[in-house]
């Protein structure tokens, strides 16, 4: 847990405050990782988005240069969670004020570790991260990246962090591109799959309510059965494709045209996206 020894002291301070700080949150206060006095929440422009997480979730919030220096200073932990825009003027403002040790946890999409650290101009620990959308309801898949500054306790802390949300991952940081390529935007492969079975199933004569919720259980079904059961997907698959039954002839359809072909070149495609985007990122905080 990251509660210290003074409770009334902010462990967490999340510089910025979207969905994705959000669902964070609400696993950690959720998994009893944090208290919710424990976390502060930063916001330069929305003083409404403010008060709703200050009500809805019991954190305390701030905004302004004196509350936000306050509650930087005071934070062991620092997330970075405003736009990729937003972060090179940030960062440089943080350096001077960054403390030794305080950790510095990033969950914004192709912010290198070195990038990071540059705009500091420190040599801080830091753990890159990448969440997927499914973190707002406590199942998602994020994998981590540690600098080598980062002690053991801090990445434990990282990991009790993104535990409370979902699945993690710890790779070495060369590998978040191909991350982002199967989780990162993974369930939005699902989700392209999801509208065609249900547009496939209207056209058959089921109602839009029916095609949906036979897609959707299905979907979640199969996901549960492979996690469940440890047995790998070709198993699964083959154990329920009788020889020239439906299950077969739909799969023979996929196999003509390159389904399997067509997901991996996706993957890689969006994992170089992914390095492309980074670059620009890099480009434009430097």
């Amino acid at each position: 847990m990251l509660n210290e020894s003074n409770a009334s002291r902010p462990a967490i301070c999340f510089y910025g405050a979207g969905s994705m700080a959000e669902a964070i949150v609400r696993g950690l206060i959720h998994k009893q990782v944090a208290a919710p006095e424990q976390i502060v929440m930063l916001n330069r422009s929305s003083a409404e988005r403010l008060a709703y997480l200050e009500e809805q979730y019991g954190v305390v919030t701030g905004n302004g240069e004196e509350k936000t220096a306050k509650y930087l200073n005071e934070a062991s932990v620092i997330v970075l969670a405003m736009k990729p825009k937003d972060a090179g003027e940030a960062l440089k403002a943080l350096g001077p004020k960054w403390r030794d040790g305080q950790l510095i946890i990033s969950v914004i999409a192709g912010l290198s570790i070195a990038t990071i650290q540059g705009l500091l101009g420190v040599n801080a620990p830091v753990a890159r991260t990448m969440p997927n959308t499914s973190s707002s309801i406590g199942q998602g898949a994020t994998g981590i990246s540690f600098s080598a500054e980062t002690a053991e306790e801090q990445r434990r802390q990282v990991l009790s962090m993104f535990e409370a949300v979902g699945t993690v991952q710890v790779i070495p940081e060369e590998r978040m591109d191909i991350l982002t390529g199967i989780s990162g935007s993974g369930p939005a492969y699902f989700y392209y799959m999801m509208e065609a079975m249900i547009a496939a199933g209207i056209e058959g004569g089921l109602t839009p309510e029916q095609a949906r919720e036979l897609t959707v259980q299905t979907v979640l079904g199969a996901a549960v059965m492979m996690k469940e059961t440890g047995e790998a997907p070709e198993k699964l698959r083959k154990d329920i494709t009788s020889p020239n039954g439906s299950t077969q002839a739909a799969l023979e359809v996929l196999a003509d045209r390159g389904f399997e072909a067509a997901v991996k070149a996706a993957v890689h495609r969006c994992a170089e996206r992914s390095r492309e985007m980074g670059e620009a990122v890099k480009e434009a905080l430097s």
